[in-house]
């Protein structure tokens, strides 16, 4: 071979190497820069530690332990009115309640806050248009004392209707999803030497209501005992998910997201009545019955006729019609009295 085409070669094969070399140091070494800029530590805040709140707070929100946190804020930024992490017990802001909406990241100020014992303290807990209402209940009735304030609760409503022979016993879910707002007027929980809370049982518990199931709640304790049964967190979830996906519920159009958060926790912490469901003494017992004991119509008093209250002569004709011989139809569970005087 000719020494000039060698000489060429070999430089060809020289510039190519020094090509490879040159495009896989660019190749490698590109991503260096972007990897040290993502794992850069962030500057480290220069001031002291504040509580702030780890979620969207609306009013009336009974704050756990899971709603606050302290995290470092910037010295130049703090407010007297902040609660630093030094002189703060977290223990007494358990309980207390927000008297106004605190967004989710933000400082909470002592403004914001209300105390068991203040003032205005059941008030401030209280939705928009909600009502507070005293249940009396014990310790059969009240899950063992296993119900605390922030809670949601079923009142159950136990009750005996009377007639011929044994009474029919019935129980029924008259009301659903109430919060529990304290209970034998006590607002947060109690805690022992080791920070553990303290199951007491307790004589009375108060509910946040609507105006109307208020009222019924007050009717409905004149007419049997009232039990509490304590709802699961998962409940109001899942029957949020079912009254959107039949339409009963609607959140709107809104493109808002923190609106539609809002709502769906308005909605999903609403007290509910109607459509309830019951138990009767024969769903448990064979020797129960299933159906409301029919009252002997011989021993009812005698009606009036039609348009002429009160008369001497229908009272009379009634009470004739209702003396003599009677034969008993049973259709089923109906049981009806036809009264045979006067006929042959």
């Amino acid at each position: 071979m000719d020494s000039r085409k060698l000489i060429l070669l070999v430089g060809a094969l020289m510039v190519a190497a020094l090509t490879a070399f040159a495009a896989r140091s660019m190749l490698v070494g590109s991503p260096a820069p972007e990897a040290a800029a993502m794992g850069a530590v962030a500057p480290r805040i220069d001031g002291p530690e504040v509580l702030v709140a780890t979620r969207a707070l609306p009013v009336g929100t009974i704050l756990d332990a899971s709603a606050l946190k302290f995290q470092p804020w910037p010295k130049e930024l703090v407010e007297n009115a902040y609660y630093m992490r030094s002189g703060t017990d977290m223990g007494k802001l358990i309980g207390t309640v927000v008297r106004l909406p605190i967004t989710a990241g933000q400082p909470v100020t002592q403004g914001q806050l209300v105390k068991p014992g203040d003032r205005g303290f059941l008030a401030a807990a209280l939705g928009a248009g909600m009502r507070a209402v005293t249940v009396p209940v014990s310790a059969q009735t009240s899950v063992a004392g296993f119900v605390f304030p922030g809670d949601h609760i079923d009142l159950i409503l136990t009750q005996s209707v009377e007639g011929d022979g044994p009474p029919l016993r019935a129980s029924e879910t008259v009301m659903r999803n109430l919060r529990v707002l304290a209970t034998d007027q006590r607002t947060t929980d109690q805690k022992d030497d080791q920070g553990n809370t303290v199951v007491q049982t307790f004589s009375t518990i108060t509910v946040e209501a609507t105006p109307k199931i208020a009222e019924q709640i007050a009717v409905a304790q004149t007419i049997g005992t009232l039990s509490l049964s304590l709802r699961s967190l998962a409940d109001n979830a899942s029957e949020l998910d079912r009254a959107i996906a039949s339409g009963t519920v609607s959140v709107g159009d809104a493109k808002d997201a923190t609106a539609e958060e809002a709502a769906l926790d308005r909605l999903a912490n609403t007290p509910q009545t109607g459509n309830t469901t019951y138990a009767v003494g024969a769903d448990v017992s064979r020797f129960q019955r299933r159906t409301v004991p029919l009252r002997n119509n011989a021993s009812a008093p005698a009606p009036s006729m039609p348009g002429m209250p009160g008369m001497p002569g229908a009272n009379a004709a009634a009470g004739a019609a209702s003396a003599g011989p009677k034969v008993r139809i049973a259709r089923g569970n109906a049981v009806t009295e036809v009264s045979v005087a006067g006929k042959n």
